[in-house]
């Protein structure tokens, strides 16, 4: 951690440069999620940036750099929790056009309420449950290499080489891949085992599986190490190695089997054991979050009675004071309130489900807080957290309202909107205080930097969404907005009576079981817990994704037990890092000519060359294990 004295943190350069890249990332977000389906987590390539832009200055330091970023991954988080939901009150017909007043008020105030409520977690997460927060550790990789090497010091020379290698590794596959489309961005299949049950009927069993051919999840299971690994992958096989050919056994009538039909089994039924699965572990989460909760809260009413009584805080461990937490959050309900009656003409109505949303964004912030703990905030599950949230929403305005209501669906694809945008600011956010803590930045300053953030994207994303409408249509084959068409499909889903709820209450079933395993583990002592949220995150998220984060972590854990040199641990953290800044980058990279142009056909397709994918991707695996596993000559030397 750095100890250097009282460096300029918000200074005016860095609140500008904050405010365009946090503008910028999450025009860039928006596009790339409505189009592909995902967003790029912005921390890295922020800090990244801002290195760059700085070292033009004369005066810069690492806790300038570390502001902008924050400040600038704010917006790429609120990007994501505005294209998951917000396109579904176009696509239900709610809405006829995107209202670019009223979405700069959805998001800005359900952001900033997300921020409100990391304050308190920063000390309940970071500080007392001690997680790895994957992204925040490569940032600050990223930040003090960057610093080293500035001070020309011959250690952050050389860590600032192993983050420029696999970081231009990790770029030029990922540009390869999603750029020139050389090569699929998964390695995935499907096989049908045939049975017959009687003489009426036959079928085949579907089995599907496969891996994401992705250098950076391999540097966030290295990160995260083998215990979640583990159990990310864990969860990724009860959906596909047990649920999906147990599914396709009992319809049956399965003829011909490919991994688009697997896919389709996943996505329309077996993904909803993932929601209960999550619902049940976010409960569990808070019970358990409860007691290091309390503790931060007290903790922070401590700092603020300290500060009040003239005790001096140390700098790295003041918070905004926890009383102006509380009004602000207070206050908070007045515009929420204001939005929900303007759907539902009720303000009896309106004032309980500003309730509902305020209970359901603590909750769902701390879930996605711990989260991003865990698995880091790209492979966050926010959708699933967000699904959970308009689940909720529904059942309680169908008994309201009654059945077939569009106010009803609206108004709980509203109160979703507001609670993952709080989510999505929640997980990333806390990625960077994360990076703070281990840097020596002042919390309070971040905190500020992240409203400042979170008001410039919801200022910009109004705008953003109305001119891709325009342009190209959302909801259509070019701008297909995957998630939101899951919102609406499960917002409607409950007021017209179809949706899956079977698989809604096995996964929860599936839950509680994961619950009384992890209890008898922590009876037993046994230092292999088994957290439910790390296996429903793996229920829930395509089984090519959870693939590359075991192999990480396997990597972690053989290269580790061969050699335990602090060293080349970090020198794994390093390489690790620097596969998740380089893929981070290019990802942007190749998403900016999309937006600018608005032609998706942009960069040059070169197709064919699946096999030099497959070859690179398992090029760096074993790279990250020779570099890590094997003693350097100094090493035997002493030996």
């Amino acid at each position: 951690m750095i100890s250097k004295g009282k460096l300029p943190e918000i200074t005016i350069k860095a609140v500008f440069l904050g405010i365009v890249l946090s503008i910028v990332l999450a025009a860039a977000n928006a596009y790339l999620g409505l189009f592909a389906g995902m967003t790029v987590s912005a921390s890295i390539p922020a800090a990244v940036i801002s290195m760059g832009i700085l070292s033009l200055f004369k005066k810069s330091n690492i806790l300038e750099n570390n502001i902008v970023q924050t400040a600038a991954s704010a917006g790429e988080s609120l990007a994501a929790g505005v294209i998951f939901t917000i396109p579904a009150l176009v696509l239900m017909g709610y809405w006829t056009e995107f209202n670019y007043i009223e979405i700069a008020k959805i998001s800005g105030i359900g952001g900033i309420i997300g921020v409100l409520f990391t304050i308190p977690l920063r000390r309940a997460l970071i500080i007392e449950a001690k997680l790895k927060y994957p992204e925040g550790i490569a940032t600050a990789e990223v930040l003090q290499a960057g610093n080293d090497a500035k001070e020309k010091t011959a250690g952050g020379k050389t860590e600032v080489l192993i983050i420029l290698y696999t970081a231009i590794a990790g770029g030029l596959l990922k540009l390869a891949q999603q750029g020139f489309m050389m090569w699929n961005s998964a390695l995935e299949g499907a096989f049908g085992v045939p049975f017959v049950r009687d003489s009426q009927s036959a079928g085949k069993t579907v089995f599907g599986f496969g891996t994401d051919l992705s250098p950076a999840l391999v540097g966030v299971g290295y990160i995260v190490g083998r215990n979640i690994s583990i159990l990310v992958f864990v969860g990724g096989l009860i959906s596909w190695l047990f649920a999906i050919p147990i599914y396709s056994f009992i319809v049956g009538n399965y003829e011909v089997v490919n991994m688009d039909i697997a896919l389709d089994i996943w996505s329309t039924k077996i993904r909803y054991l993932g929601v209960g699965a999550m619902v049940v572990g976010g409960i569990w989460s808070i019970i358990n979050l409860l007691k290091p909760l309390i503790a931060g809260v007290k903790s922070s009413l401590a700092a603020f009675k300290n500060t009040k009584s003239g005790v001096e805080i140390e700098r790295k461990e003041m918070d905004v004071p926890i009383k102006w937490v509380g009004i602000a959050l207070l206050f908070s309900i007045i515009p929420v309130f204001l939005i929900y009656i303007d759907v539902i003409h009720s303000w009896k109505v309106a004032l309980l489900l500003s309730v509902v949303m305020m209970v359901f964004g603590f909750l769902f912030s701390a879930v996605a807080g711990y989260m991003a703990g865990l698995v880091g905030s790209s492979n966050n599950p926010i959708s699933g957290v967000t699904i959970a949230t308009i689940l909720f929403s529904s059942l309680l305005l169908l008994a309201i309202l009654g059945t077939g209501s569009v106010e009803g669906a609206a108004g709980a694809i509203i109160i979703g909107a507001l609670v993952c945008s709080a989510a999505a600011i929640a997980g990333d956010n806390m990625q960077d205080l994360k990076a703070g803590y281990i840097v020596g930045a002042t919390p309070w300053k971040q905190q500020v930097m992240q409203i400042v953030g979170t008001i410039s994207a919801a200022l910009a994303l109004g705008l953003t969404l109305d001119i891709l409408h325009t342009a190209y249509t959302i909801g259509s084959d070019t701008l297909s907005a995957p998630q939101a068409t899951l919102m609406k499909s499960v917002a409607e889903g409950v007021f017209e009576g179809n949706l899956p709820w079977n698989f809604v209450l096995i996964g929860g079933i599936i839950g509680i079981i994961i619950i009384i395993i992890d209890l008898i583990q922590k009876k037993r002592g046994s230092d292999f817990r088994v957290p439910i949220l790390a296996v429903a995150v793996g229920i829930y998220l395509p089984i090519t994704l959870s693939v590359p984060i075991f192999i990480g972590g396997m990597i972690a854990h053989f290269s580790q037990r061969k050699n335990k040199s602090e060293s080349l641990k970090k020198k794994g953290l390093l390489f690790a890092s620097g596969l998740i800044t380089g893929e981070a980058l290019m990802g942007i990279f190749v998403a900016i000519p999309i937006f600018i142009t608005a032609n998706k056909d942009w960069w040059p397709n070169v197709s064919g060359f699946g096999w030099l994918g497959t070859i690179l991707f398992v090029g760096i695996c074993v790279w990250l294990y020779l570099s890590v596993s094997k003693k350097s000559k100094s090493n035997k030397e002493k030996i």
